[in-house]
């Protein structure tokens, strides 16, 4: 995709379509990068942000249980010796 670079008051900018923005999740206020000498627009949002409120609730709500019985340790080994 091309666009042009257009003049906004003393500045220049880019006009990005509204498809793009919303197929990169892009609203508000973004980061721009120069890396090698080109630009990198990303969202300045934090990557799991609100991550931690969400599992407060669930917690409160009873949410938070394993939901998948068969990925618990399945020999004595894994839920005596094994340590991360």
């Amino acid at each position: 995709m091309k666009a042009h670079v257009v003049r906004i008051g003393n500045s220049r900018g880019i006009r990005i379509p509204k498809s793009v923005l919303e197929q990169c999740q892009l609203h508000g206020v973004v980061d721009l990068i120069v890396q090698q000498g080109q630009l990198l627009v990303r969202s300045a949002a934090k990557a799991r942000a609100g991550w931690d409120q969400a599992f407060e609730q669930m917690h409160r709500h009873g949410d938070d249980q394993l939901l998948d019985p068969e990925s618990l340790p399945s020999s004595e080994w894994d839920r005596k010796d094994w340590t991360w």
